[in-house]
């Protein structure tokens, strides 16, 4: 049985010039193949078009890929895929974008609540609670705002000799008061008094903070004195005894905690109305805004001859400066910048000396509390004086200073005029 044809057999020429067309061989089943859609992106190429147009393979090879997906021969157009949903790529899920925000927010918020808490704790352990107001007795009642004494020494503690002549604050032993002011957080507005370390007070009887013992009252004294004979703790009852005013909390810096806190903060902006010189602070200061550096600032608040009130002057430059100060300090910038934040905390807290019951919240309180007065939040004044008093001392004018302390323990707005 012979399927071939009659005119020529397998391997017989052909006398045409042109080649013999295709021959069916009924025996062999050839696979079909998909129509594919024409291209559209491929150029001109004239003997792929003509291949293509004929059904003939010259055996050329136009580029394309063989044997494709789905069964072409050579020169077979690959198959074109639809683009998958999204931007996966063919057959791949696009990305859930919420689900990713969401994981990532998680992640981001559980992270800066570790980093909160971790700084937290480290700048709690560098406080140091070491006053204790339980030692303090006859205390006034408790009023509706919280009060600081905020206290600033001339504690010389862990200064090199070289530290101490650069910051002229000489070489005396032990430490004293440089600067007192009461702080009033109150909801009707905060206040910052200055007490003058020259004020005339009663020292009065007082059980001692290391000894225990009970002392008799020792009558008048500047205030300064309180601090030089028991400590914060005689100093704080000192304070409640003359004004009626009991305070919450206690905080005291030394000349270097000071100087380092404006360092690491880059410096204090502030804006001195009229220039001024002193030998024995150092300061040399002209008019207009400028920025203070550590010790450039710690010379603007020890100045006190350079001007003719002396104390009264200088008081209203410590709490103009410390407002300034607490207005850098308590930014976004600083508190949420850690290489901003941990350089401040550590350049005061371990020079910071606070009350037992004193938490850093309480301390961040404190800071906000100043600069709401820089804010125009507030008021600040010294307290009220009448005149001079012993030993070239000033007198408090006590009708206005109980006007005042009432004010705040009802926390009114303060009203009270000082000069």
């Amino acid at each position: 049985m012979n399927d071939w044809p009659e005119d020529g057999g397998y391997g017989r020429g052909n006398a045409n010039s042109q080649p013999e067309g295709a021959r069916r061989m009924s025996h062999v089943q050839r696979p079909q193949v998909p129509q594919q859609p024409p291209r559209t992106d491929q150029g001109y190429n004239p003997n792929f078009t003509q291949a293509q147009g004929t059904g003939y393979d010259s055996g050329y090879s136009s580029g394309q890929v063989y044997g494709g997906a789905q069964g072409g021969g050579r020169g077979t157009v690959p198959p074109q895929y639809a683009p998958g949903p999204g931007a996966g790529g063919p057959g791949r899920p696009a990305p859930d974008w919420r689900k990713r925000i969401k994981v990532g927010s998680i992640v981001l918020v559980v992270g800066l609540l570790v980093w909160g808490i971790g700084t937290y704790a480290w700048a709690s352990s560098q406080m140091r609670n070491e006053v204790d107001l339980a030692k303090v007795i006859e205390r006034p009642a408790e009023g509706d705002c919280t009060t600081y004494l905020i206290v600033g020494s001339d504690s010389r503690e862990g200064m090199s000799a070289e530290e101490k002549k650069k910051l002229h604050t000489g070489s005396a032993a032990g430490k004293r008061t440089d600067s007192m002011m009461i702080l009033a957080a109150c909801s009707s507005g905060n206040t910052m008094v200055s007490l003058p370390r020259d004020s005339w007070v009663t020292i009065p009887s007082f059980v001692g903070s290391e000894s225990g013992k009970s002392f008799p009252a020792r009558g008048g004294a500047k205030l300064n004195a309180a601090y030089a004979m028991d400590g914060p703790e005689l100093l704080v009852r000192t304070v409640e005894f003359n004004t009626g005013l009991r305070i919450d909390h206690y905080a005291e810096i030394g000349f270097a905690g000071f100087a380092n806190i404006v360092d690491a903060l880059g410096g204090v902006e502030l804006n001195i109305e009229k220039g001024f010189k002193d030998k024995k602070s150092g300061a040399d200061f002209q008019a207009g805004t400028q920025t203070l550096n550590g010790e450039q600032a710690l010379a603007f608040v020890r100045t006190r001859y350079a001007f003719a009130d002396s104390d009264l002057t200088r008081t209203k430059n410590q709490q103009k400066f410390l407002s300034a100060l607490a207005n850098e300090a308590a930014t976004p910038g600083t508190i949420l910048n850690p290489f901003a934040l941990y350089p401040t905390l550590g350049a005061g807290l371990d020079t910071l000396v606070v009350d037992k019951d004193m938490s850093l919240y309480d301390l961040g309180k404190m800071f906000f509390a100043m600069k709401g007065i820089s804010g125009g939040d507030g008021k600040s004044m010294n307290i009220p004086i009448a005149g001079k008093a012993p030993q070239n001392s000033l007198k408090w004018d006590m009708p206005k200073v109980k006007q005042l302390v009432q004010q705040i323990q009802n926390d009114e707005k303060v009203t009270v005029e000082s000069k």
